[in-house]
């Protein structure tokens, strides 16, 4: 049985934008549903695992 790399209440990235913080809210069938960190009460997101990134994996946006 696979399981979910991102449990409840992690914080991560879409791909697709990257500088926009979701947490995951419910895993269930394979799909992530996520909420953004920051508005938090607008319609959840709905991603599958290949289109997530783990927080440390996440752009910081500094420039060194």
């Amino acid at each position: 049985m696979m399981e979910n790399i991102y449990p409840q209440g992690s914080e991560v990235f879409a791909k697709v934008n990257p500088s926009q913080k979701l947490t995951v809210r419910r895993y269930a069938k394979r799909v992530y549903y996520c909420t953004i960190q920051e508005s938090p009460a607008l319609k959840e997101l709905v991603y599958y695992e290949r289109e997530l990134m783990g927080a440390t994996a996440a752009p910081s946006g500094k420039a060194v």
